[in-house]
């Protein structure tokens, strides 16, 4: 990402998930039941869960509401069964924008999706649309005055595949998706906490949007992010003030 907006749109996000911490709470949720599901409730022998978990604990979800989650997902209680559900499509700008849902009724998903497109300038696109544009991977951020030497040094030991330092002074630690965990346990082992840390579709590249740009694509994202389905949503544009 443009390394001048990075940290300013980080400190962004993080203030916006902390307006919607009931909907972040959902999210895990259904996040948990489907890793539950898929892996077994054991928390050691199944790696999704276990981030799920982390995001939970993160978000201050109180630990019997995680465990009553897992016994409840493993035990197939609610009869609900999720899909998971990539949409790809374009914001203000030609920005591209990736979607990821959960849902139990993928014609309605997908309903939504759309109009939240058509009706904020975006466009819905075809699979694979813009997905070329991203990196699966682990990222961990550290804040701007950082030991960048002491990040580099425990990070590349402990597996990851790149450090880099933005122009505004954050720290970015890229690692494979399955080398994540031993990356951030080796990391907080050396008491060196990132500001955020999970594994992500990371932007290639990005286009810079400002003024009327800018606020059209947040508000974009806004809707796209407040629809029930949206599980996470991934774009390139680095949105300036």
């Amino acid at each position: 990402m443009a390394g001048h907006s990075k940290w300013a749109n980080i400190q962004h996000r993080k203030g916006r998930q902390d307006e919607k911490r009931g909907k972040i709470w959902t999210r895990i949720i259904r996040e948990i039941t489907v890793a539950a599901r898929q892996g077994g409730p054991d928390v050691k022998d199944n790696p999704r869960l276990r981030l799920a978990v982390e995001k939970a604990k993160a978000a201050n979800m109180p630990a019997d509401r995680i465990k009553y989650n897992i016994d409840k997902a493993s035990g197939n209680l609610d009869g609900i069964s999720y899909e998971e559900i990539r949409y790809e499509g374009y914001g203000i700008g030609g920005a591209a924008v990736m979607i990821d849902t959960m849902t139990d009724n993928k014609v309605r998903t997908v309903a939504e999706v759309r109009h939240a497109f058509s009706k904020y300038g975006g466009n819905m696109g075809t699979d694979g649309s813009v997905s070329f544009q991203f990196k699966h991977c682990g990222q961990l951020i550290f804040a701007p005055g950082s030991s960048e030497d002491k990040i580099m040094e425990v990070a590349l030991e402990a597996g990851a595949d790149d450090v880099v330092t933005d122009e505004d002074g954050a720290i970015e630690v890229l690692t494979p998706p399955t080398e994540f965990e031993a990356v951030k346990n080796a990391l907080e082992a050396a008491g060196l906490v990132p500001e955020m840390a999970e594994v992500t579709m990371r932007a290639e590249n990005t286009i810079t949007l400002t003024g009327d740009d800018a606020a059209r694509m947040q508000k974009l994202l806004d809707v796209i992010e407040d629809l029930d389905d949206v599980q996470a949503v991934y774009h390139n544009a680095a949105i300036e003030a």
